[in-house]
């Protein structure tokens, strides 16, 4: 039994259950469930070249059962039902020796052909504001800042309440990976809104030339950016939604 091709680095079909170490395949003993195969390949850097790990995961019912690390370069079990696969691939040379060598046929290989893709991708994110309570009775608004369907991972996400900077009841959500190389992220703000005051969220990406600023409220005003005195406008009051489009900036806002 063989997960790596020898000679071409392909993968070869998993086998559908755990085996032992002569190879008889261990009858699961629920009637339906899920078993997973992982390969992964993770970079500790931007050229591909340096600290390459190759990882080799086995699941059961989405709890990881076994698994090979190229820096251990041995297949370890992780609960019981992985000790008969683990004791089997580590008896089996060949596999043992296909593992090991995925770091530089397998990882690096199409590091490098996709690579230049991976590094290249600007997607602009899409950003959006919605107001909600947790008490209606109380006075006290919840400002949830949404940017979605953005890449490269790394984001900047700010609110600003009447042209300044919110540091008060600001709450950072974990960043999602949301499919399609695509990533998520929430940024909330709590606050008891007085008549006139605007708010707005500024995100910063790679994608875009200047910030998008977002702002909610009863009025657009002039709000301070990331290198320029320039905002975006939003939509007033409501749900307010923007992309990366004109700008109308003030000169001498203070930043």
């Amino acid at each position: 039994m063989q997960r790596w091709g020898a000679e071409s680095g392909e993968k070869l079909p998993l086998p559908s259950c755990a085996c032992s170490p002569s190879g008889r395949i261990l009858a699961p003993s629920a009637r339906r469930f899920l078993y997973q195969w992982k390969a992964e390949c993770r970079f500790s850097n931007a050229t591909g070249r340096e600290q390459v790990r190759f990882l080799d995961r086995d699941f059961y019912d989405r709890t990881e059962i076994m698994r090979f690390d190229s820096a251990r370069g041995r297949y370890e079990a992780l609960t019981p039902l992985g000790e008969p696969s683990a004791e089997y691939f580590n008896s089996r040379k060949e596999a043992l020796e296909n593992a090991r060598a995925a770091v530089e046929r397998f990882c690096r290989h199409n590091y490098a052909i996709d690579g230049p893709f991976a590094h290249g991708r600007r997607v602009q994110p899409a950003v959006t504001i919605s107001p909600t309570k947790d008490n209606p009775l109380s006075p006290r608004t919840l400002l949830l800042c949404t940017a979605a369907s953005f890449y490269p991972r790394e984001i900047e996400v700010r609110w600003l309440k009447n042209g300044l900077w919110a540091t008060e009841g600001v709450f950072y959500g974990e960043d999602l990976h949301i499919g399609d190389w695509m990533y998520q992220t929430q940024v909330m703000l709590e606050d008891t809104p007085q008549r006139g005051d605007v708010y707005a969220c500024q995100v910063a990406h790679a994608s875009l030339q200047t910030p998008i600023t977002v702002q909610w409220g009863t009025a657009l005003l002039p709000l301070p950016s990331v290198g320029h005195s320039c905002a975006l406008g939003g939509s007033v009051g409501g749900l307010g939604e923007g992309k990366e489009g004109p700008k109308v900036c003030w000169e001498g806002w203070p930043r």
